[in-house]
C-alpha cells in the first residue's frame, strides 16, 4: 500500500531554516510527480511546491526564492529546504502524490516560525 511519511518539522525563529523529508513507499516513486502542501490554522490547504518525475520544479509565489524542492529516487524520498522563514510560513506541511486518479497524503509535520 502507498505510504507517505513526513519528518523534520519544528520550531524556528524568523529568518531561520528547516529541512523537511517525505519518505515514500508502496509505489514506483521515480515515475510520479510529488508535491508539498501546507495548511495554516483557519486557512485552506495550499500547494507549496511540485516536482515532476523529471525534476522540473514549480513553487507558490509566496515561497519562491526561499524554498527548494528536491527528490532522491534512490532513496524514495522528497525534500523541502526552507530558508528565510517567516511567521506566515507556520503551518502543517503535507507530502502528496496522485496515483491512478487517487490522492495520497502523509500525516503532516508541524512547522512553527516564531520569535
Amino acid at each position: 500500500q502507498v505510504q507517505l511519511v513526513e519528518s523534520g518539522g519544528g520550531l524556528v525563529q524568523p529568518g531561520g531554516s528547516l529541512s523537511l523529508s517525505c519518505a515514500a513507499s508502496g509505489f514506483n516513486f521515480r515515475l510520479y510527480a510529488m508535491d508539498w502542501y501546507r495548511q495554516a490554522p483557519g486557512k485552506q490547504r495550499e500547494l507549496v511546491a511540485t516536482i515532476t518525475r523529471g525534476s522540473d520544479r514549480n513553487y507558490a509565489n509566496s515561497v519562491k526564492g526561499r524554498f527548494t524542492i528536491s527528490r532522491d529516487n534512490t532513496k524514495n524520498t522528497m525534500y523541502l529546504q526552507m530558508n528565510s522563514l517567516k511567521p506566515e510560513d507556520t503551518a502543517v506541511y503535507y507530502c502528496h502524490t496522485e496515483l491512478r486518479r487517487v490522492d495520497y497524503w502523509g500525516q503532516g509535520t508541524q512547522v512553527t516560525v516564531s520569535s
